[in-house]
Order: structure tokens, then sequence, then C-alpha cells
């Protein structure tokens, strides 16, 4: 008999709080800042990594106290995901909460996250440290969704 994975047998509701966590495939894509037009709300992705992100792991540095030093961070949860329209196609929460698996290069199928890396879903590609952009305006990159 094969035991099917929790994600696989739980609804995102239904899931403990490390089950929640574990489900973050770490690919960065939230920890990048986003423009919204005033007018139209229409969002804009940029290449820009939040302060706490680091860019090579694209892990926060301090995630457990992230909103003391980002106090704009925001935390995705069962509640709100649905209001999350711009979280990319690849995001586990995302693919869970319409119905499908995680992706084959996901760290809980795969053990660890350089499959995803290398299949360039994370940001240590393109992201550029907060902290060198001057206009950000000229790092703005087509949707990520």
């Amino acid at each position: 008999m094969t035991m099917l994975p929790f994600w696989q047998t739980k609804s995102l509701e239904q899931m403990s709080d490390s089950e929640w966590e574990s489900v973050c495939d770490g690919c960065g894509q939230c920890c990048l800042n986003k423009l919204q037009d005033a007018d139209t709300d229409e969002i804009y992705f940029t290449n820009v990594a939040c302060n706490l992100l680091n860019i090579k792991t694209c892990q926060c540095r301090h995630y457990e106290n992230r909103f003391a030093y980002e106090p704009d961070c925001i935390k995705l949860t069962r509640e709100n995901l649905p209001t999350f329209s711009w979280l990319p196609r690849t995001c586990s929460y995302r693919l869970l909460a319409e119905g499908q698996d995680l992706p084959a290069w996901h760290p809980l199928k795969v053990g660890s996250a350089k499959a995803m890396h290398a299949q360039r879903i994370s940001v240590r590609h393109i992201a550029v440290r907060e902290s060198e952009v001057r206009n950000w305006e000229d790092h703005i990159i087509p949707n990520i969704e």
C-alpha cells in the first residue's frame, strides 16, 4: 500500500502550519517588488528583490521576523490566498488551490531546490538588489503569472 503525500490528501485549509509552510517552493517570485498604477490598479512586476531576499538561495534572510524589518511584507495565508491573483502560475499554493499537483521540480518531491533553480523557476537569475536600483520603472519585467 502506497501512502500518498499530504498535499494530495489534504486541502490547503486542512494542512498544519508546518505543512502549509513546506508547500512554498522558495522561488522568491513573491519577494520581487511590484508597482501598482494609482489610476488603474494594474500591477507591474519588477526584478527588484526585497531587501531581505538572499538572491542566491531565494530565501528570506529574516523570515520569522520579516515584518519587523519590512512592514509592507505580505503574508500569504489560507484566508487571503484567493485575493492574490498575481501569484505566478508555478506557485505551489496556486496550483493546489486550482486542484493541480505540485510540479515535478518541487523541493517536496525531489528533496532540494536544485531542480527548481535549474528550471529557472526561481528569481536568482533575474533579481537585482533594491539598494542598486535608481529608477524602478527601468526594472519592469513581463508578468510572471
